[in-house]
């Protein structure tokens, strides 16, 4: 991330009048003249940007990054001592990010918008995106799906750095375009919970504040339970972080206990009420678990399911199986009633910018769905599946050579939903007390629908 970039060219695309409204009216050109500077600035994401030759003074509202959590502000200056009296200097108090928390470099002001450069890129779609869906939804959402390397393994690199998108999600819009390693080791740690800066640079600056591991991880075998390598005395269950007897749970997000599964509310959740189901004990996913536990899945579902309708929403589930995993979780996200007959169509349009499609069914009852998914399930294979409202369930195998974003589901439901910026959950994290409080309420909220009550 660097801190302050100048360049002499107006980039392409910063003063889109679409999203800017209140360009200048001396700035004749309103998308800029550079488009080598918007491929720079959008490589290197500086948190302020400023560029002179218009002659205008400009300060366009913060965008959010591609690939990072920190906004950019662009400043256009005037000429020195010009005859419209436009601003030329412009005193900025920049605090270096090695000295800032994760909460406050990830603060968004409320001004924030999407990156122009995105949305010029997408102008020319824009047309076809009008043809293809008749619900009004915005397709500028899906931007992180619009790649031209589809099913790449690993990107050119020209460093010996490590592509954060790659490494957190398993998928980089740039694809082999990346200047960065596109390591599949880093992401299984990744995955594991090892902290990027411990991968990238073999030390973490945050030290005992960081919430992630510090030291590479052995893989869990999902079959046996067992250790592939390493310590074989190591306890799973005291390094996972949803093992309900795990000293690393976060328990102030529990809301709902019961025999085999426990609800809590998501760290870093898309929208209020964002639900996970996990197991209680250590499982990597909950299609291949037996009958008793899935009796105990659709109880919790189906009064998940009449909670969202009291409070007139409804509700999507969906997993990601990975052969990787080590321990599941199901999640639950409530949208609104108005949005649930175009919600399939959104997966599908996000599905057909990843290269693939989604098999398809509708059942007559809630849960049916899920038990066809129990008998074409294979463990030795990556899995992603979603049920949707009207008992409507969409799956998908991952083959050996795909990448698969670990955050799918939630990142279109962030564009279902116009929350873009809200689709990586470390840009929405809380304190533990705003947490802790969150989950009290939801609890009072959920009292008449719990089953386990």
């Amino acid at each position: 991330m660097a801190l302050i970039d100048h360049t002499n060219e107006w980039p392409t695309g910063v003063t889109n009048r679409a999203a800017t409204p209140d360009i200048p009216p001396g700035v004749s050109d309103p998308f800029g003249s550079d488009s080598t500077v918007s491929e720079l600035v959008v490589e290197i994401k500086p948190r302020y940007h400023i560029a002179g030759t218009k002659g205008v003074f400009y300060a366009r509202e913060p965008y959010s990054n591609v690939d990072a959590v920190h906004v950019t502000r662009f400043l256009g200056l005037g000429s020195v001592g010009n005859k419209e009296k436009q601003k030329f200097i412009h005193a900025i108090s920049p605090i270096p990010s090695s000295t800032m928390s994760a909460a406050e470099i990830s603060m968004k002001p409320p001004n924030t918008t999407l990156s122009p450069y995105t949305l010029t890129e997408r102008k020319a779609e824009a047309s076809d995106s009008a043809k293809r869906s008749s619900n009004s939804v915005s397709e500028s959402q899906y931007w992180r799906y619009d790649v031209s390397q589809k099913r790449q393994k690993y990107g050119t690199a020209d460093g010996n750095k490590l592509c954060f998108k790659f490494t957190s999600s398993g998928s980089c819009p740039r694809g082999e375009k990346c200047n960065f390693h596109h390591d599949m080791d880093a992401r299984e740690q990744s995955q594991r919970g090892v902290c990027f800066d411990f991968l990238n640079k073999g030390k973490c600056e945050r030290g005992p504040d960081c919430s992630f591991k510090h030291s590479l991880q052995n893989e869990v075998d999902s079959q046996s339970g067992k250790r592939r390598s390493g310590n074989a005395g190591t306890n799973r269950s005291k390094e996972c972080w949803f093992c309900l007897s795990s000293p690393n749970i976060e328990s102030h997000l529990i809301v709902s206990v019961g025999e085999s599964f426990y609800c809590a509310l998501a760290k870093g959740h898309l929208v209020p009420d964002h639900i996970l189901i996990v197991p209680v004990e250590h499982f990597p996913n909950t299609l291949s678990l037996g009958p008793e536990f899935e009796t105990e899945i659709n109880r919790l579902q189906n009064c998940l399911r009449k909670y969202f309708k009291s409070q007139g929403k409804e509700v999507v589930f969906f997993e990601w199986v990975s052969k990787r995993s080590t321990h599941a979780n199901l999640q639950a996200v409530p949208i609104p009633t108005s949005r649930a007959h175009v919600v399939q169509n959104i997966f599908d349009m996000a599905a057909e910018k990843l290269g693939f499609k989604f098999v398809a069914s509708k059942s007559d009852a809630p849960g049916e769905g899920r038990k066809s998914l129990r008998t074409q399930f294979d463990s030795n294979r990556s899995f992603f599946y979603a049920e949707l409202p009207e008992c409507v369930t969409l799956s998908h195998v991952i083959e050996e050579t795909e990448i698969f974003p670990a955050q799918f589901g939630r990142e279109v439901l962030a564009g279902l939903l116009n929350m873009a910026d809200k689709a990586d959950w470390r840009n929405c994290t809380h304190s533990k007390e705003e947490e802790t409080k969150m989950a009290e309420e939801f609890k009072i909220r959920f009292e008449n629908f719990d089953p386990n009550k």
